[in-house]
């Protein structure tokens, strides 16, 4: 599992190389999520719909789910291993912007 912070996230992020996958359920993400997030609740994950042939990065709250959402995915036979270690706590905490 790789845990990348703020900073990281933020240059995935403006170089456009990465997908940020927030786990958080529906009504945690309608409240304020990190720009360019995409809603993919943990209570009803599925693998399967996740973008092929991105570098996909979970993230939650605080850095609980998203490593759930790294071990369903490693289940399904993904290859994938980064989470936001942080989470939107982090973020929001930071004074970074919100949508």
């Amino acid at each position: 599992m790789v845990d990348l912070d703020r900073d990281a996230i933020k240059k995935a992020l403006s170089e456009g190389s990465v997908l940020l996958v927030d786990v958080r359920e529906p009504h945690e993400y309608a409240a304020g999520h990190i720009p360019g997030a995409i809603s993919h609740p943990l209570s009803a994950f599925d693998p399967s719909s996740l973008p092929q042939g991105k570098r996909i990065v979970f993230s939650c709250a605080a850095g609980v789910r998203s490593v759930r959402a790294i071990e369903f995915a490693q289940v399904a036979g993904l290859d994938l291993r980064e989470h936001y270690k942080g989470g939107f706590k982090d973020w929001a905490l930071a004074g970074e912007p919100i949508e």
